[in-house]
């Protein structure tokens, strides 16, 4: 049953909603995959705070009319399905990751913020550690000089401890 003008308006609004949510989305051909697959890299995605969606071609080129991924509209001609992810990496690196392991995925480019990426950008970006595991690192290392002080700082107290403790035992 076709859809009426007000539901394509409606469509093409929330697509638009959903591309200024996020800052990375990734186009890809999920031509083949089957209803298991498919739910895998739903759930991946979602595991990350992405999203997967299979838009209109015709209404993902309207949605993105006026928005920062405008240039991602010449990938949209054939199967096409997007992957967007608020975190700059978890949308690539999930994709990435999923096509290693199934030929049917391909990946045709992307878009973060207004950087527009080819397949071998989001290839790259997908490489990089996530926002979560920089602030964990960010975290361990502003950590560690904290740790060294107190080590330091404990180390003499513990020397007198020891040294005390050995003279009353000789006593």
């Amino acid at each position: 049953m076709p859809k009426s003008q007000a539901q394509k308006t409606e469509t093409v609004q929330a697509l638009s909603n959903l591309l200024q949510m996020n800052e990375t989305v990734v186009v890809l051909n999920p031509q083949g995959l089957t209803v298991a697959e498919d739910m895998d890299l739903r759930s991946k995605l979602r595991a990350e705070g992405g999203s997967f969606k299979y838009p209109k071609n015709t209404l993902m080129t309207l949605a993105l009319k006026g928005t920062r991924f405008e240039g991602l509209s010449p990938l949209f001609k054939g199967p096409t399905a997007i992957a967007l992810s608020k975190d700059p990496v978890a949308a690539a690196k999930v994709v990435y990751d999923f096509a290693k392991g199934n030929e049917k995925i391909k990946i045709l480019g992307g878009s973060m913020g207004d950087k527009a990426l080819s397949k071998a950008d989001v290839e790259v970006l997908a490489k990089l550690p996530s926002l979560n595991q920089l602030r964990g690192k960010l975290v361990g290392l502003l950590q560690a000089p904290a740790v060294k002080v107190a080590r330091i700082l404990q180390a003499p107290a513990q020397a007198v401890i020891g040294v005390t403790a050995a003279q009353g035992r000789k006593e």
